[in-house]
């Protein structure tokens, strides 16, 4: 059984470019990732000064991650996304490369968008931040 997902835009809120304001979630099981960091298997950072690049290693540590706790994109209910960066077209870069990538219906729910001073590694340009429902069971 697959916990089911409403995702809700109250018609006094602004429109959004692709998430949903609000999403309800009728399950009792939740797997909150640690932020996915922009780090290979040896754990050393990839891409060094390439946004685009880290965005791709972050997205697949994130399918990763989801699939390990038995769950895909389309079960995330939360997404935070931590971009190194005051510029406001790195942010939309991101954002659109997240939009493009297999983990896109990962921000269709309730989704936020930093630009940040700094990150835990060395180098590192973004993070991700995912919180999914899961179905019930074991």
């Amino acid at each position: 059984m697959t916990p089911r997902l409403t995702r809700l835009d109250p018609d006094t809120l602004h429109p959004t470019p692709g998430y949903h304001h609000v999403t309800l979630v009728e399950a009792g099981r939740t797997a909150h990732l640690a932020g996915q960091c922009p780090l290979d298997q040896e754990g050393d950072l990839v891409g060094a000064g390439s946004l685009s690049i880290q965005t791709d290693q972050v997205v697949a540590n994130a399918l990763t991650a989801l699939a390990a706790a038995g769950a895909g994109p389309q079960d995330v209910v939360r997404a935070v996304i931590y971009v190194r960066s005051d510029e406001r077209a790195d942010l939309s870069a991101t954002w659109s490369r997240l939009m493009d990538s297999a983990l896109a219906p990962a921000f269709t729910g309730a989704a936020t968008l930093l630009g940040v001073a700094q990150l835990g590694f060395a180098g590192q340009l973004v993070e991700i931040d995912l919180t999914a429902a899961l179905p019930d069971g074991g």
